[in-house]
Order: C-alpha cells, then structure tokens, then sequence
C-alpha cells in the first residue's frame, strides 16, 4: 500500500490568467483556503503519508507556504519537468513504490479519493490505478471524458470518464523513459499495451480548478453537500 503522496503543484497555471500574476495556482483561495490545502487535507484524511510537492513557478511562495507542514519540496529548475519527469526526479524524497498522486487544482465532495484509490488497489494485475469520475459528475470540465471502463476493470483511451489527477502508480516504469520532460501520459500507455492500466470510477463529484470559473463552481459544489 502508498506510503508517499506526490502533490501536482508545479505548473504556470496560465488558464488563470491575471489570477496566477503575483502567485503560483496552488496558492489561489478556494473557499477560504488555498487549493494545495484542499489536497493536503485530504492527505491528512487518509492517514500518515510522506507528502512531496514539486514547484517550479514561484517555487519559493510553494516553499514558504509548507513550511511547517512535514511536506517536503522537489523544485524544478531551470525547466518543468511535465508530470512524468516531475514525478521521477521527486523520487528520491519520495523513496516508495507505489505511490499516490494528487493534482493540486481540483476540489473533491464524497469519499477520500486516496482512500478509494487504497481499497481498490491489487498489485497483482496493476502498474496503475487511475482515479475517475463520470463526466455527468465532473464539475466544469470542458471537453469531453478521457477514459473508458472495460470489464476487468482496465481502461481504454476514449469515453466518458474524466480523469481526476488521482492515481496509484508504480514507480520502476518511470525509468524505462529516456527522456528528462515527459508526460505519464507515456507511462500509461506503454502500461495500458501491457494490460496493466487500471481505472476506478469515482462515487462521488469532483470539479476542475484549472480555470477561473472553476473556483465559484467549486465552492457551491462544497457549500451544496453542508
């Protein structure tokens, strides 16, 4: 089972516009409290975990905000180093297989997506396990699903699921990846060639912050389910 988290949090966040000027997008307030504190409360509902965050853009506002907090900080420089590459290059602080992952610019109502992830997790048939939520349930999501559900519980590129940022994933495959910047989008496909792609809809709603309408639609999401 995950002992470690890895928190999303490096990103220019240029859907928000003016929002992200004087300030990265883990940082912007989402009902009282900045978006990277949603996720690690989420880390904090689960139970203990070894939490690391990645940065790059205003890495020293990330740094400054988790002081305190037993989060460690991967800083990226002098490039992003995209999902896949942020994900390995943090692996040393990390220092587990498998682990959790948690994009920082989303807001959750329902269960504990880690949790979830947790009780679903069989590292007999898994490399991944990729956290998904119907797109009837996806709070302003634009566009389409990413995923689809087969019967043994494998997912296919195409359909109706949205994924969450949410995932468990097995760290050696990262390796097998000769590039320094690249998307776990590469993972999961040479994964998903394997049979070893996992996917697990979620119960309950999820919405996408990555852009300035989602904030209010975040908070009447929460306010909604008091």
């Amino acid at each position: 089972m995950p002992d470690a988290l890895m928190l999303f949090a490096a990103g220019f966040g240029t859907r928000m516009g003016a929002l992200t000027a004087d300030r990265p997008k883990p940082l912007i307030p989402v009902d009282g409290k900045p978006l990277i504190d949603h996720a690690l409360a989420l880390a904090e509902g689960y139970g203990p975990l070894r939490i690391v965050a990645n940065a790059h853009y205003r890495a020293d506002m990330v740094q400054a905000h988790l002081a305190g907090t037993g989060a460690q900080v991967a800083v990226e420089q002098p490039e992003i180093l995209d999902t896949g590459g942020g994900l390995r290059a943090a692996l040393p602080l990390l220092d587990a297989d498998p682990v959790f992952t948690l994009n920082t610019d989303a807001v959750w109502s329902g269960p504990n997506p880690l949790q979830a992830l947790a009780r679903a997790w069989d590292p007999a048939r898994m490399d991944a396990l990729l956290l998904c939520v119907p797109l009837e349930n996806a709070v302003g999501r634009k566009g389409g699903g990413d995923f689809s559900l087969l019967g043994d519980g494998q997912i296919r590129r195409g359909g109706a699921l949205v994924y969450t940022g949410a995932q468990i994933v097995r760290t050696p495959p990262l390796s097998d990846v000769p590039e320094r910047v690249f998307s776990l989008n590469t993972v999961w496909n040479a994964l998903n060639a394997r049979g070893r792609l996992f996917g697990l809809p979620y119960s309950g709603r999820w919405c996408d912050v990555g852009h300035p309408e989602g904030i209010a639609l975040a908070e009447r999401m929460l306010h909604a389910d008091v």
